[in-house]
């Protein structure tokens, strides 16, 4: 297993389970030199709609308190960093910097799991063979990127397109040129592998490894016990080695 993870939740987001200290002693036991924590934004909505898989805004300070507390207690032992998993909602991007900027953040990792934005339910990773789908995608995850506020792209090969393979190639080149063109390495998401998921996508990845982008792996532990999938590891570094991906440990960028 590699000595870092930034890609860790926490059961504020409502689909994870174990407490932050599990997760810190799962990743000391694995050798691990740093965990980051990176649960689901606490994005604000207008009107009364509340997100049901990620953690509210009134308990980001509680989340922001805990990691604290914890990375001094075990300083001597590993380094803890605070962070988020976020999309980039156009319209509500400024609103959440705004509050997660009130507490200390390390880092911001960009998983788009909705278009326009959540209220709208059009989910990022639904099958389609629409090619519009996927432009909408490219495009709101590449603007994302280009705020300059991500670390890195969390299962950036998400949006499941199964139609024209040359539609394909051309869209997702955008979005890989975009995250080379600024920096942003790309991750192989190891939920994924464990899960079966349809991502990591070869297709994807063999265009990745083409183009020269480089990679990431990302544990996007909901369990303390997946910090240390020895076999979905083995999966996602046979794809980087399989597609001459250049692996690399992120440099932090700051929301601030």
């Amino acid at each position: 297993m590699q000595s870092f993870n930034f890609h860790t939740h926490t059961l504020r987001c409502r689909h994870a389970k174990g407490s932050e200290r599990e997760f810190i002693e799962t990743a000391i036991a694995a050798g691990m030199d740093t965990l980051g924590f990176s649960d689901h934004a606490p994005q604000i909505f207008p009107g009364d709609y509340y997100s049901d898989y990620r953690m509210f805004p009134e308990e980001t300070e509680g989340y922001v308190n805990t990691l604290c507390a914890l990375r001094e207690e075990y300083r001597d032992r590993i380094n803890i960093l605070i962070g988020y998993e976020a999309e980039y909602y156009p319209d509500l991007f400024e609103d959440l910097l705004k509050h997660i900027r009130q507490y200390p953040c390390d880092y911001l990792i960009l998983g788009q799991h909705f278009l326009d934005n959540e209220t709208t339910r059009r989910y990022s990773g639904r099958k389609t063979e629409d090619p519009q789908y996927l432009t909408d995608y490219v495009d709101q995850v590449c603007a994302g990127i280009r705020t300059g506020v991500f670390t890195y792209a969390a299962h950036p090969d998400l949006q499941d397109f199964t139609g024209d393979r040359a539609v394909y190639r051309r869209e997702y080149s955008r979005l890989i040129r975009c995250a080379m063109e600024n920096d942003v390495p790309l991750e192989i998401n190891m939920l994924g592998i464990a899960g079966g998921r349809h991502y990591p996508c070869e297709d994807f990845w063999a265009l990745a490894g083409e183009m020269g982008a480089s990679a990431v792996i990302g544990c996007d532990a909901h369990e303390p016990y997946a910090l240390t999938m020895e076999d979905a590891y083995g999966r996602a570094m046979e794809i980087a080695q399989k597609y001459s991906l250049r692996l690399v440990r992120p440099t932090l960028r700051s929301p601030f």
